[in-house]
């Protein structure tokens, strides 16, 4: 059983880190190219992995779940929960970015009472309460330098939240990987009429990264951004694998906290790729809400992130 953990924590770790890999390579090509391409790329190459996974673990038969309704409704929340995201990565230092998003426990916890019908403690609003403390000393209000694409990670937290909700629900009949097939196709479907509707709509010359990232006309990318572009589609799919195997081989809630590991990776990847240093609020900031998510993760017994 021990060395069934271990094993579990190690496969967690290292699906965390693969994940984290798409964090650079979106915000390397979202100066040149919209955001829906890049998923759009990134869903086509995924596309027959995910179908060999699901083969293997289930069989193609249940991609006709009965729960047709419900998947498409959590992937299409996380469709616009990835959305943000990557639009977040625009405009905002990695670190920040990632460390806001990791706010999703804490809106889990909050979103479990009325979806749920579980009743939260006190120590779970004072959990929530530490973790808005670390993402007020992350924002800095008033301090001049507030960055408005910060709140698209919070909603980006907020809506994955909302997805794990119907996790919950869904992951008594369905697998991971269908879970995942279904997320894949409506990102591709989303990405395409998303797309089509700013190619027809006239939004003008905007500026800002995060606008610009989502409503810049699609060009044909070069060998070495297409390369960038669909390799997070195997990314996905391998980290989906890891995490999979991760919550198979070891309890939730000893693995689920090892998916903080990925805040380590992402000031590493802004410095090693946009030379970029985390602010000292950040540090403590991004400190609060691991702590804060951490000790949600634990009181819940948490379940794990499914790959997007």
């Amino acid at each position: 059983m021990h060395n069934r953990i271990v094993a579990g924590i190690v496969s967690l770790c290292f699906g965390v880190m693969i994940f984290s890999l798409q964090d650079p390579l979106i915000k390397a090509v979202s100066g040149r190219y919209p955001v829906m391409e890049v998923m759009a790329i990134r869903s086509v190459v995924a596309f027959p992995i995910l179908m060999v996974i699901v083969h293997r673990d289930v069989g193609l038969a249940a991609l006709a779940s009965r729960n047709f309704g419900l998947l498409t409704l959590r992937a299409t929340t996380l469709f616009a929960s990835y959305t943000a995201y990557y639009l977040a990565l625009a405009a905002l230092p990695l670190a920040d970015a990632v460390a806001l998003y990791f706010t999703a426990p804490l809106f889990i916890m909050l979103l479990a009472g009325p979806y749920l019908g579980e009743r939260v403690s006190w120590q779970g609003f004072a959990t929530v309460s530490i973790g808005l403390v670390g993402v007020l000393v992350m924002l800095r209000p008033g301090g001049g330098v507030f960055e408005w694409a910060a709140l698209l990670s919070l909603l980006s937290a907020w809506l994955y939240g909302f997805s794990q909700m119907a996790a919950r629900k869904l992951g008594v009949t369905e697998s991971s990987g269908v879970m995942t097939f279904y997320q894949n196709g409506v990102y591709l479907l989303g990405a395409l009429v998303t797309a089509l509707v700013f190619a027809v709509v006239d939004v003008g010359n905007l500026t800002h990264p995060s606008l610009r990232f989502l409503t810049r006309a699609w060009v044909w990318p070069d060998t070495g951004d297409f390369l960038m572009m669909a390799s997070c589609g195997v990314i996905a799919s391998a980290g989906m694998i890891l995490l999979s195997q991760a919550y198979r081989l070891a309890p939730a809630n000893v693995v689920a906290t090892f998916e903080y590991t990925g805040i380590l990776w992402s000031p590493l990847w802004g410095f090693l790729f946009f030379a970029e240093i985390p602010h000292a609020t950040t540090v403590f900031g991004g400190a609060l809400i691991v702590g804060a998510g951490l000790f949600a993760l634990n009181a819940r017994s948490g379940g794990g992130k499914v790959a997007a």
